[in-house]
């Protein structure tokens, strides 16, 4: 690549210190498939350290907002004033991964303080961490684009803005469900200083149309701020599954969580084995179980063990990337029915990459991705019944499974992958950079046209 197309990129991301999470891999695949086209990209660590499956992203970058410091400067004013020598004993990655297994330890109150305090920014009490992260980058090579993980970062934006003097993109990816679960008067509150703080974002990035739609009428954007990038996958990480029917072998791959509808899914599965329609049929739950999971999970395995079924599912917490390219290639379908609405749903891709179709519930992206990719069944939201329906379609109808699960595959592999994903971020960078306009008639808000939208209503 010729040196004057070569782009410096920050990403901002929190990190979780123990767990992969949905938006550490999304971020991970982006910033390593810009370095693959030869981009200077990086990813900045916050909070906690980083968990992906990609090689290390960050190559060096120290770790900035230590989740111990950040909570502790909101807790006592003389850890404000703190020397760096003290903070960075408090930032050493061993300590802050032991704090992150312990979840749960922060009350919803002291959450929605914390959270306002962070979106004040050079106001907040964390001004000593955001002082220091423009230091440092002012100190490296000026960036061209300055991204932040999500909206709950946006209380950086200004001083940022200021102080390296780079345009700032940000991804919108879930932050709704996190905000809506504040208690009051935090939620009113947080809403309200991402509302003012978005004002200092050059650009918007949500990762489906549905999510566009949410957050433009949340946080007051004008369509023209918004432009719709897709998440991607790494489509070589993926083998085809075999779709096994004999026993059929049915999926789950997120955090075992009540969110995730981990539960409503394991209602379904008891109604498919009692009722006889797939007495062969087997469940695998994979994904992330965090020392806060545990009891639900416990609670569930319970309800398995009363109806005698427990011998029929499988748990795989916490895999690594070989084991869960593995874990893939032995489905024969998988369903997510998260219980709100996802701002995309990463495992439907993982999934539709190995060639498994999926069925999930009509609410968030859901029907804009199914609609997109032609991989699966959509069902009505918490509802076993109608979930175990869907799913025992497809366990019934091999052919019609085999034909979504290959024809969902082929399309992840044109338009969900890693590089289609970098491209169509580096076409916005390029445009809030002031080196191209959008098209004649074509606000940023048109994004990818994986579904022939361009249009910003």
């Amino acid at each position: 690549m010729p040196l004057a197309d070569r782009m410096r990129i920050i990403n901002l991301t929190p990190g979780t210190g123990t767990w992969h999470c949905g938006a550490c891999l999304r971020d991970s695949t982006l910033v390593t498939a810009l370095r693959q086209a030869g981009h200077d990209a990086i990813i900045v660590p916050m909070y906690l350290p980083l968990v992906t499956e990609d090689s290390e992203p960050s190559v060096g970058a120290p770790l900035f907002f230590g989740g111990i410091n950040v909570y502790l400067q909101h807790k006592s004013r003389f850890f404000r004033h703190t020397p760096r020598w003290l903070d960075c004993l408090l930032d050493l990655p061993p300590l802050l991964r032991a704090v992150a297994r312990r979840a749960g330890m922060t009350s919803p109150g002291e959450l929605g303080a914390l959270t306002s305090s962070m979106l004040r920014g050079e106001q907040g009490q964390q001004r000593k961490e955001l002082r220091r992260l423009s230091h440092w980058l002012a100190t490296q090579e000026k960036p061209d684009v300055i991204c932040l993980s999500n909206a709950l970062l946006l209380g950086l934006a200004r001083d940022l803005k200021q102080s390296v003097g780079a345009p700032l993109l940000c991804t919108l990816q879930g932050e709704d469900t996190f905000l809506d679960s504040l208690p009051e008067p935090w939620r009113t509150e947080c809403w309200a200083l991402l509302r003012e703080r978005a004002k200092d974002v050059d650009g918007f990035l949500p990762v489906s149309f549905y999510y566009r739609d949410v957050m433009a009428q949340r946080l007051q954007l004008a369509s023209d701020r918004l432009r719709v990038v897709y998440n991607g996958v790494a489509c070589a990480d993926f083998t085809p599954s075999s779709l096994p029917f004999h026993p059929p072998v049915i999926g789950f791959f997120a955090r075992m969580c009540r969110a995730k509808g981990l539960e409503t899914l394991i209602e379904a599965f008891i109604l498919i084995k009692q009722e006889g329609q797939c007495p062969g049929a087997k469940l695998h739950v994979g994904g992330t179980q965090t020392a806060e999971d545990t009891v639900f999970v416990q609670r569930l395995q319970q309800r398995l063990h009363q109806h005698g079924l427990l011998g029929d599912v499988l748990f795989f917490p916490n895999l690594d990337r070989a084991a869960k390219r593995e874990f893939f290639q032995k489905l024969t379908v998988l369903s997510v029915p998260a219980t709100y609405g996802e701002s995309f749903g990463l495992y439907v891709i993982e999934a539709l990459a190995a060639g498994v179709p999926v069925v999930q519930p009509r609410r968030g992206a859901f029907p804009e991705i199914l609609e997109a990719t032609g991989g699966g069944l959509l069902c009505e939201p918490d509802d076993p019944r109608s979930l175990a329906e869907g799913i025992v379609h497809l366990l019934r109808h091999p052919d019609e499974a085999r034909v979504m699960g290959g024809w969902g595959r082929r399309v992840v592999q044109e338009r969900f992958t890693a590089e289609r994903m970098a491209a169509e971020f580096l076409s916005v960078a390029s445009m809030v950079r002031g080196q191209e306009s959008p098209p004649d008639g074509q606000a940023m808000c048109g994004g990818g046209s994986l579904l022939g939208k361009a249009d910003c209503g």
